[in-house]
């Protein structure tokens, strides 16, 4: 990288598109309509499913992609802005984003989109495809598989979440048509994936849910490693209590932290308390920690050399009461009464 920014070029690329994209910190003077993210001074309109973003209740979805393509379904609804942006890059904001720079190219693969969308951020997916393009996109984001130039890696997080916008961009649309030539981006990923879906037709891994609890208990032996796509593409479960041989660990799923429009999963239970009752009793080499209600994919988990004091069993009996009678902790929707149109 040669230290020039490469923000005039995209703007170029894009200059027959509605819109054109520009870095999150120079848009707070402009207007601009912020994908998947926070708005900020210059925003008059937010197409993203993150906790209170005040976007239109018409639009709600459960990826911003698919609040993107409810935007354009609706020309009635367009606002007087040209500049999009985003505060964070992952695979549902720049797949957002890409939908309303390039809408016709957008349409043309709309399904495939969302399910890159929904694959990136929930672990779910319709198609192999899908999943094999959010890998890759995983891969060129990550510092220690990127094709992208290291240097890059380097940048301030702002800096380097302009360029990746502005690089994947370019690459999203040969991603859809042809996949193949990023194999080796891929190929571990998508490996690891088939291999836990056969443990699991197999029996290796079992997966018992509680609907009432929104809870799906996970068992498997220890020496296994497991891709978490494949499990979040079995159960709707919005808490996952993994059971790995002596090992428990719960796992909020994504679902929890953004406004869903398809379900509600269950409000999400401070496990704190837990975490510190636990550590009361505990006798092993280390201590129960549990990330904070408010993280986007907190995991209450044994944090230790050794195995914990606690039957596994029992950590599940514990984890089963707090989830039954603890009081909700997180709200991410907005009020019922706003942002209607």
């Amino acid at each position: 990288m040669d230290g020039k920014s490469s923000f005039p070029a995209a703007l170029k690329r894009y200059r027959d598109s509605p819109m054109q994209f520009l870095p999150y910190a120079e848009t707070t003077s402009v207007p601009n309509v912020i994908v998947d993210g926070a708005r900020n001074a210059g925003t008059v309109l937010t197409l993203s499913h993150w906790p209170k973003s005040g976007t239109p209740a018409a639009l709600k979805a459960d990826t911003s992609t698919e609040i993107v393509f409810n935007y354009l379904d609706r020309p009635r609804l367009r606002v007087n802005a040209d500049v999009v942006s985003n505060n964070h890059f992952d695979e549902d904001g720049l797949v957002g984003i890409f939908a309303l720079l390039q809408p016709a190219v957008a349409a043309r693969h709309r399904e495939l989109l969302v399910d890159v969308a929904q694959a990136g951020d929930f672990g779910i997916f319709r198609t192999r495809q899908a999943a094999r393009i959010a890998f890759t996109l995983s891969a060129y984001s990550d510092a220690s598989t990127s094709p992208l130039p290291r240097a890059l890696f380097e940048l301030p997080y702002p800096k380097l979440t302009a360029e990746l916008y502005i690089r994947l961009l370019e690459v999203l649309p040969a991603l859809a048509t042809r996949l193949d030539d990023y194999r080796s981006l891929w190929e571990g990923e998508d490996a690891k994936l088939t291999t836990t879906e056969e443990l699991i037709e197999q029996g290796q891994i079992a997966i018992d849910e509680q609907p009432d609890l929104d809870l799906a208990i996970v068992r498997m032996p220890s020496a296994l490693s497991y891709h978490p796509f494949a499990l979040h593409t079995r159960t709707h479960c919005s808490r996952l209590l993994v059971v790995q041989g002596t090992r428990v660990e719960l796992q909020y799923r994504y679902e929890g932290w953004v406004q869903m429009a398809s379900k509600r999963p269950l409000p999400r239970v401070d496990l704190e308390g837990l975490a510190t009752e636990l550590n009361l009793e505990e006798t092993g080499g280390g201590r129960w920690v549990f990330d904070g209600v408010d993280q986007i994919t907190p995991r209450l988990f044994w944090q230790g050399t050794s195995a914990s004091s606690f039957p596994p069993e029992a950590i599940v009996t514990r984890v089963e009461h707090h989830l039954r009678t603890g009081p909700p902790a997180w709200d991410p929707y907005d009020p019922a009464s706003e942002f209607a149109i």
